[in-house]
Protein backbone atom coordinates (compact mmCIF):
# COMPACT_ATOMS: atom_id res chain seq x y z
CA UNK A 1 0.00 0.00 0.00
CA UNK A 2 0.96 3.42 -0.46
CA UNK A 3 0.24 7.07 0.76
CA UNK A 4 -0.86 9.02 -2.28
CA UNK A 5 -0.37 12.62 -2.71
CA UNK A 6 -3.44 14.75 -1.76
CA UNK A 7 -4.30 17.65 -4.44
CA UNK A 8 -4.95 20.64 -2.51
CA UNK A 9 -7.19 23.92 -3.56
CA UNK A 10 -6.83 26.10 -5.29
CA UNK A 11 -5.77 23.14 -8.03
CA UNK A 12 -7.28 22.77 -10.88
CA UNK A 13 -7.79 19.29 -11.30
CA UNK A 14 -9.74 19.40 -8.29
CA UNK A 15 -12.56 20.51 -10.33
CA UNK A 16 -12.52 18.03 -12.83
CA UNK A 17 -15.74 15.90 -12.83
CA UNK A 18 -15.22 12.20 -11.90
CA UNK A 19 -16.06 8.78 -14.59
CA UNK A 20 -17.87 5.88 -13.19
CA UNK A 21 -15.84 2.84 -12.68
CA UNK A 22 -16.22 0.21 -15.15
CA UNK A 23 -13.63 -1.74 -14.34
CA UNK A 24 -13.56 -4.05 -10.82
CA UNK A 25 -10.09 -5.91 -10.91
CA UNK A 26 -7.17 -6.08 -8.96
CA UNK A 27 -6.30 -2.23 -9.67
CA UNK A 28 -9.10 -0.85 -8.14
CA UNK A 29 -8.76 -2.47 -5.22
CA UNK A 30 -5.38 -1.66 -4.44
CA UNK A 31 -6.44 1.85 -5.64
CA UNK A 32 -9.24 1.69 -2.66
CA UNK A 33 -6.31 0.11 -0.39
CA UNK A 34 -4.30 3.40 -0.99
CA UNK A 35 -7.05 5.61 -0.77
CA UNK A 36 -7.75 4.08 2.93
CA UNK A 37 -4.28 4.43 3.60
CA UNK A 38 -3.41 8.25 2.51
CA UNK A 39 -7.01 8.95 4.10
CA UNK A 40 -6.01 7.78 7.93
CA UNK A 41 -2.61 9.00 7.36
CA UNK A 42 -3.59 12.57 6.73
CA UNK A 43 -5.67 12.50 9.26
CA UNK A 44 -9.15 12.41 7.59
CA UNK A 45 -12.64 10.63 8.10
CA UNK A 46 -13.40 10.77 4.01
CA UNK A 47 -11.62 10.95 0.67
CA UNK A 48 -12.55 10.87 -2.93
CA UNK A 49 -10.49 9.75 -5.96
CA UNK A 50 -10.47 13.38 -7.15
CA UNK A 51 -8.11 14.48 -4.23
CA UNK A 52 -5.58 12.11 -5.54
CA UNK A 53 -5.95 13.23 -8.81
CA UNK A 54 -7.70 9.56 -10.01
CA UNK A 55 -10.76 11.35 -11.65
CA UNK A 56 -13.24 8.06 -11.46
CA UNK A 57 -16.36 7.80 -9.18
CA UNK A 58 -14.42 6.42 -6.21
CA UNK A 59 -15.05 7.58 -2.41
CA UNK A 60 -13.76 6.03 0.89
CA UNK A 61 -15.27 7.08 4.45
CA UNK A 62 -14.67 6.38 7.93
CA UNK A 63 -16.38 8.00 10.22
CA UNK A 64 -16.39 5.59 13.78
CA UNK A 65 -14.43 6.88 16.66
CA UNK A 66 -12.05 4.16 16.75
CA UNK A 67 -11.47 4.68 12.73
CA UNK A 68 -11.83 0.49 12.34
CA UNK A 69 -15.00 0.95 10.38
CA UNK A 70 -13.93 1.76 6.60
CA UNK A 71 -16.48 2.28 3.98
CA UNK A 72 -16.31 2.10 0.07
CA UNK A 73 -18.20 3.81 -2.31
CA UNK A 74 -17.85 3.31 -5.69
CA UNK A 75 -20.39 5.16 -8.36
CA UNK A 76 -22.40 6.81 -5.38
CA UNK A 77 -25.78 8.21 -5.96
CA UNK A 78 -27.27 10.57 -3.58
CA UNK A 79 -31.56 10.86 -3.11
CA UNK A 80 -32.01 13.23 -0.67
CA UNK A 81 -35.11 12.15 1.57
CA UNK A 82 -35.12 15.14 4.28
CA UNK A 83 -34.39 18.07 2.71
CA UNK A 84 -34.44 20.15 5.98
CA UNK A 85 -30.71 21.49 6.71
CA UNK A 86 -28.42 20.90 9.24
CA UNK A 87 -25.34 23.09 9.45
CA UNK A 88 -21.95 21.47 10.43
CA UNK A 89 -18.48 22.82 10.48
CA UNK A 90 -16.43 20.79 7.71
CA UNK A 91 -13.02 20.92 6.70
CA UNK A 92 -11.36 19.25 3.61
CA UNK A 93 -8.10 17.13 3.31
CA UNK A 94 -7.80 19.74 -0.11
CA UNK A 95 -7.98 22.68 2.25
CA UNK A 96 -6.24 22.33 5.07
CA UNK A 97 -6.18 24.07 8.41
CA UNK A 98 -9.51 25.96 7.67
CA UNK A 99 -13.03 24.56 8.70
CA UNK A 100 -16.37 26.49 7.91
CA UNK A 101 -20.01 25.71 8.55
CA UNK A 102 -21.89 24.48 5.81
CA UNK A 103 -25.72 23.35 5.69
CA UNK A 104 -26.60 20.67 4.04
CA UNK A 105 -29.67 18.00 4.13
CA UNK A 106 -29.98 15.83 7.23
CA UNK A 107 -30.99 12.70 5.82
CA UNK A 108 -29.75 10.74 2.40
CA UNK A 109 -30.08 7.70 0.95
CA UNK A 110 -26.67 6.85 -1.16
CA UNK A 111 -26.99 3.97 -3.75
CA UNK A 112 -23.31 2.82 -4.77
CA UNK A 113 -21.17 -0.43 -5.38
CA UNK A 114 -18.72 -2.03 -3.53
CA UNK A 115 -15.18 -2.97 -5.03
CA UNK A 116 -16.65 -6.10 -6.22
CA UNK A 117 -19.17 -4.61 -8.03
CA UNK A 118 -21.83 -5.50 -5.66
CA UNK A 119 -24.73 -3.28 -5.54
CA UNK A 120 -26.09 -1.42 -2.29
CA UNK A 121 -27.68 1.18 -0.31
CA UNK A 122 -27.65 2.98 2.37
CA UNK A 123 -29.26 5.33 4.55
CA UNK A 124 -27.21 8.04 6.71
CA UNK A 125 -28.14 10.82 8.50
CA UNK A 126 -25.60 13.05 11.11
CA UNK A 127 -21.35 13.00 10.51
CA UNK A 128 -22.13 10.14 7.86
CA UNK A 129 -24.52 12.27 5.78
CA UNK A 130 -22.23 15.30 5.44
CA UNK A 131 -19.13 13.16 4.83
CA UNK A 132 -21.27 11.45 1.76
CA UNK A 133 -22.41 14.91 0.60
CA UNK A 134 -18.58 16.04 1.17
CA UNK A 135 -17.18 13.14 -0.81
CA UNK A 136 -19.50 13.42 -3.95
CA UNK A 137 -19.25 16.77 -4.26
CA UNK A 138 -15.82 16.22 -4.91
CA UNK A 139 -16.75 13.92 -7.69
CA UNK A 140 -18.30 16.88 -9.72
CA UNK A 141 -15.42 18.99 -9.12
CA UNK A 142 -17.14 20.70 -6.08
CA UNK A 143 -15.22 22.16 -3.00
CA UNK A 144 -16.84 22.66 0.63
CA UNK A 145 -15.67 26.36 -0.54
CA UNK A 146 -17.92 27.27 -2.68
CA UNK A 147 -20.71 27.36 -0.43
CA UNK A 148 -19.07 29.84 1.08
CA UNK A 149 -19.16 33.93 0.36
CA UNK A 150 -17.06 35.10 -2.53
CA UNK A 151 -14.70 36.69 0.07
CA UNK A 152 -14.37 34.15 2.55
CA UNK A 153 -13.04 31.82 -0.64
CA UNK A 154 -10.61 34.24 -1.73
CA UNK A 155 -9.13 34.77 1.31
CA UNK A 156 -8.47 30.56 1.78
CA UNK A 157 -7.35 31.07 -1.80
CA UNK A 158 -4.59 33.22 -0.97
CA UNK A 159 -3.60 32.04 2.43
CA UNK A 160 -2.90 28.47 0.34
CA UNK A 161 -1.11 30.03 -2.14
CA UNK A 162 0.75 31.80 0.11
CA UNK A 163 1.74 28.54 1.60
CA UNK A 164 1.92 26.87 -1.92
CA UNK A 165 4.69 29.86 -2.63
CA UNK A 166 6.63 29.48 0.36
CA UNK A 167 6.88 25.30 0.47
CA UNK A 168 8.45 25.36 -3.00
Amino acid sequence: MAILDILEFPDPRLRTKAKPVTEFDNALKTLVDNMLQTMYAAPGIGLAATQVNVHRRILVIDVSESRDTPMVFINPEIEVIDPAEHEYDEGCLSVPGFYETVARPGLVMIKAQDVSSEHFSLQADGLLAVCIQHEIDHLEGKLFVDYLSPLKRQRIRKKLEKQHRQQA
